[in-house]
């Protein structure tokens, strides 16, 4: 396919930024629009036959409400959020385009797509899905192709349970009453690695984890299993059952 417009809301920093310098680089007319800089909503949405909503979880559905009416039938609507179900459906409603959820399962901080997982979940038409996949396929990436109601059931699995358990690590310490500088001193190279990923979440941004626990619709479920392992394995400390948290971790 010839070179494309495409516009990307919320395309001045983080993921949303990496997307516009690599279809810059991919010789593709990029537009952006975000708080620090670049052009107006509409302007862009007008400009461009790829729109891609790249703002955090919170404000979405907002922004494609606002954007989705203004693109033909032949552009595509796309977002980046970590969950899909909620924002596919908001892209339905909002426009008469095609649309596609991606979600990049890497930051901002890697440089290339080379190796890295996309998951592509298309809800509306085929044209564009084909362009998407062939671009990432080409300059390495792993991409995976699924509905929103799937790739929100691993999310769960993949972002939700690793989060939940790097939260209830870092409530942990910090209800232990144990100073920062104390542990330092006893600290392991997993447990300062473990502890550099409590900060990351418990940093500036901690909305995008709550929002991923919160409105994760296969969550609830998932911290039934959690909860039942916890008692069980609650239950063998307690009775100080040694031999019982070994044979649990070799039952296959």
């Amino acid at each position: 396919m010839n070179k494309v417009e495409i516009g990307i809301i919320g395309g001045t920093g983080g993921i949303g930024k990496w997307f516009a310098d690599f279809f810059t680089r991919t010789d593709h007319t990029v537009l952006v629009s975000g708080r620090t800089g670049g052009i107006s909503v509409p302007e862009l949405v007008t400009s461009c036959r790829i729109v891609i909503v790249a703002v955090p979880i919170a404000a979405t559905l907002d922004v494609i409400r606002r954007a989705g009416p203004l693109l033909p039938e032949d552009a595509l609507l796309m977002d980046l959020t970590s969950l899909k179900e909620e924002p596919v459906k908001a892209m339905l409603a909002a426009t008469r385009a095609e649309v596609i959820g991606c979600h990049p399962l890497f930051g901002p901080d890697v440089p290339s797509p080379a190796g890295q997982n996309i998951v592509l979940c298309p809800a509306r038409g085929n044209r564009w899905l084909g362009f998407l996949k062939g671009i990432f396929d080409e300059n390495g990436a792993r991409v995976r192709v699924t509905t929103p109601a799937e790739h929100d059931r691993m999310m769960a699995l993949i972002q939700g349970l690793t989060h939940l358990d790097t939260i209830l690590m870092g409530l942990t310490l910090r209800d232990s009453g144990v100073e920062s500088s104390e542990l330092d001193a006893f600290s392991t190279p997993i447990f300062r690695t473990k502890q550099a990923i409590a900060a990351k979440v418990f940093g500036p941004r901690p909305g995008l984890y709550a929002a991923l626990l919160a409105e994760n619709p296969n969550m609830p479920a998932l911290l039934e299993i959690f909860k039942r392992n916890l008692a069980l394995v609650e239950d063998l400390i307690q009775r100080g059952d040694a031999a019982g948290i070994e044979a649990l971790l070799k039952k296959p």
